[in-house]
């Protein structure tokens, strides 16, 4: 009995060495700051908010809530967070027995003039032997190494890579339907400025053709015009089938068939913020669910080094049978005569597999590396994404500054020609290069605009928001 309770405690105490080494977040190289007029006291981030405060116009709050609704792909990833909870169900119970239950019932005929037939026939005096088992059978395998909870905490890291993966999707959703809603409201606002324009051109050619009656100018003068004209006019129908488009384009990533989309707000009704604080660099890397799924990544790699190498050691296995067992059919269910049982304990070493399982250990930790290369390239490139955004965001600030003023400065270009033009004291020529360049500022201003409020989404995506 003593020697029992020594192998117990042998066992046990075994069992608490574990292979592999603890998760430690490899050094990555990001920048102190994204603003160099920041402190580390500045912790506040435009990611910290929810996209449902971040986007104050109800039109695209309701696109998004939709979009998160129904777009296909978010819900197929939600369906993986399901597959992956159902997987950690099945890893905690890892470490119970397995147990098995078997009822069989034999009928061995051997041949007569066989050794198994003589002494069948000796022994029982008849020709055939009759077998007629059912047991209850359970094997437990020591987690001696590790191996188990390794594979159980690679489940549970599993699970929320997963939902790491679907916070990720839903940050780029988010992103992708405020870049499609901007973009329409854009395309809205050169629609009306081409309408406008064409109207103005209408006029011009009209006013042309006077003059042409009239003598001041010759049919050169009225066909550079209706050029002109034709030129504005082309810009209609090429915008609304923009429009089109991206309205459908919405229409799918809120998961609904092809259609127009009624909205109530133009792009002169939103303005960016002054100040879009991005926080510290550090905080970014546990905020943004693409960088912590490959971080998730690595732990499991760092795990799974552990368990191919605990599957080098020996395996404990303990096995142990009980049930019912008779020759006789009627004797089957004779208690105690037919009860049997068997106890078995096993070491299982590995000895000589071609190398397969130091293969698999020096794979594994091939893959670690490999996990700790991808991590350290995606935090640079969400630090990449990060500055990219914050230049945008500052310089085009600064575009639209200028654009603005050169935009008011055409549309009196354009007034003053055609003035000039009607006194002769301007030609033609001058008056459709005014409006030409004052439609393309017109249309730059507005692609502007629509570019800063772009910035401003990628911003907050870059930064890790969009999943609260």
């Amino acid at each position: 009995m003593l020697r029992v309770y020594t192998g117990l405690f042998l066992l046990l105490l075994i069992s608490a060495c574990k292979t592999g080494k603890e998760y430690q977040r490899p050094e990555v190289v990001l920048q102190a700051s994204f603003d160099s007029t920041i402190t580390a006291a500045d912790t506040g981030s435009i990611s910290d908010i929810p996209w449902a405060t971040f986007f104050s116009d109800t039109s695209l709050r309701g696109l998004i809530t939709r979009g998160i609704a129904y777009n296909h792909d978010l819900l197929i990833a939600v369906k993986n967070i399901d597959i992956a909870r159902q997987q950690l169900k099945q890893a905690k119970l890892l470490n119970l027995p397995s147990v098995n239950l078997q009822v069989t019932g034999q009928v061995n005929r051997p041949s007569d003039n066989s050794l198994n037939g003589l002494s069948t026939q000796s022994f029982l005096g008849k020709s055939h032997v009759e077998n007629y088992t059912a047991l209850a059978a359970i094997s437990w395998e020591a987690d001696v190494w590790g191996k188990i909870r390794g594979r159980k905490e690679v489940a549970l890291l599993s699970y929320l890579q997963t939902t790491e993966a679907v916070k990720a999707v839903q940050t780029s959703l988010v992103a992708e339907i405020a870049q499609g809603f901007y973009n329409l409201l854009m395309l809205d606002k050169q629609l009306a400025i081409a309408r406008q324009n064409l109207v103005l051109n209408d006029s011009f050619v009209f006013a042309t053709q006077l003059l042409k009656d009239a003598g001041n100018v010759t049919l050169l003068a009225v066909q550079q015009a209706e050029s002109q004209r034709q030129t504005t006019a082309l810009l209609v129908p090429a915008l609304e089938q923009d429009i089109i488009l991206q309205e459908n384009a919405l229409q799918l990533l809120t998961g609904q068939v092809p259609g127009a989309w009624q909205r109530q707000l133009t792009l002169t009704d939103l303005t960016v913020p002054a100040e879009l604080p991005a926080g510290l660099p550090i905080s970014m890397v546990a905020r943004r669910p693409d960088v912590r799924s490959d971080e998730i990544a690595l732990m499991i790699a760092n795990k799974r080094v552990g368990i191919s190498q605990a599957a080098m050691y020996p395996s404990f296995n303990i096995t142990a049978a009980a049930g019912l067992e008779a020759f006789k059919a009627s004797n089957w269910f004779n208690i105690p005569g037919s009860l049997f049982g068997l106890a078995t304990g096993s070491v299982l070493q590995p000895v000589f597999q071609r190398r397969e399982l130091r293969t698999l250990y020096e794979v594994a930790k091939l893959e670690r590396e490999q996990a700790v290369i991808r991590f350290r390239q995606s935090v640079l490139i969400a630090g990449t994404e990060v500055a990219n955004a914050l230049a945008r965001t500052d310089k085009l600030r600064e575009q639209q500054d200028i654009a603005t003023e050169q935009t008011n400065t055409l549309k009196n270009a354009v007034a003053n020609s055609q003035l000039l033009f009607k006194s002769d004291m301007a030609t033609y020529l001058e008056v459709i290069t005014a409006q030409s360049n004052a439609l393309q500022a017109e249309l730059n201003l507005a692609s502007i605009q629509r570019d800063r409020l772009g910035a401003m989404v990628e911003l907050y995506r870059a930064l890790g928001g969009g999943w609260l």
